[in-house]
């Protein structure tokens, strides 16, 4: 039980992250919202560290790095493929690689899965193809390009889980530290590189579950970063900590081999998050199909508690 609601949990708050990061995307480019986002969630990190305290162990180091690595690359993949190919089809593609991946690998580890259990996890899947699918109205075609870059993103995502939960049950945050100022230094590179790269005026398109059509984006170097795009791309980084915080928890919550398929698939539901605070904030209303998937998601994580 405790493991579905740390699940839950930490796909919510990523959907915020991921809500807030769309948001300021508008304004400055996804890569550059993402790396100053990734530097302001080492300072929760760094307050865990104090707090709840870590070990700093070679097994904490490494996977925290192989996660920081993984995760790097799945969101410069990411970026890549929505900018070539449509957000409707691409955002549910990364999605559901990202939830079958761990999956997969607990089962040739030798994970066995109840009927119950199968049953159960291919609602969740299903619920976040579901919830993950958008509006796209930039009519971009789809490509294989584009659908391999889309799912390579999504076992990158994938693999984060995978890492941490491969990391000592006591390490605490340290995994999550390591991981973060890999991307910092990774995502700072590629922003910079993104900047320098493209010419003013260019438009970004924004990240998934963003609403608009990114059509109001501006060039980095000409963007004014007010006050509320401030605390926006700051909240957009304590959110995403802590989300990661809450993944951490929950791999480690339960010694039951069903924990990994089971968090990975509730990972997967981020878009969930995206999808309330885009009605909150931005009175955006629901698609049938998220809706209907947002029902399947609940109910496939009240069967999944029951497993």
């Amino acid at each position: 039980m405790l493991t579905v609601v740390l699940g839950l949990s930490g796909a919510l708050v990523y959907g915020f992250a991921d809500f807030l990061g769309g948001v300021a995307s508008r304004r400055v480019r996804p890569v550059v919202v993402t790396a100053v986002a990734a530097l302001v969630g080492i300072g929760p990190l760094l307050v865990g560290l104090l707090v709840v305290g870590s070990a700093f162990s070679g097994a904490a180091v490494l996977w925290g790095a192989v996660a920081g690595i993984a995760g790097s690359v799945a969101v410069l993949l990411l970026y890549t493929a929505l900018a070539i190919g449509p957000m409707s089809v691409l955002s549910p593609v990364t999605a559901v690689f990202a939830a079958c991946v761990p999956v997969l690998v607990a089962v040739v580890r030798g994970t066995v899965l109840s009927p119950l259990a199968v049953t159960m996890l291919v609602v969740a899947v299903v619920a976040v193809v579901l919830v993950a699918s958008v509006r796209d109205g930039s009519g971009a075609r789809l490509t294989a390009r584009g659908v391999v870059a889309a799912a390579v993103a999504g076992c990158g995502f994938g693999g984060i889980v995978l890492a941490y939960d491969m990391t000592p049950a006591d390490s605490g945050v340290a995994p999550l530290l390591v991981a973060r100022l890999l991307q910092v230094v990774v995502l700072g590179l590629a922003a910079v590189a993104t900047v320098r790269a493209t010419r003013p005026g260019g438009a970004d398109r924004p990240v998934p579950g963003a609403a608009g059509d990114g059509s109001a984006a501006s060039a980095a170097g000409r963007t004014r970063w007010s006050g509320r795009l401030v605390a926006t791309v700051v909240a957009c980084g304590v959110f995403d900590a802590l989300a990661n915080v809450f993944v951490q928890a929950g791999l480690h919550a339960s010694d039951d081999p069903l924990t990994l398929p089971v968090m990975s698939v509730l990972n997967a539901l981020y878009p969930i998050g995206t999808v309330v605070l885009a009605g909150a904030v931005l009175r955006e209303r629901l698609t049938a199909l998220q809706a209907v998937g947002i029902v399947l998601a609940f109910a496939a994580s009240v069967g999944l508690a029951l497993v």
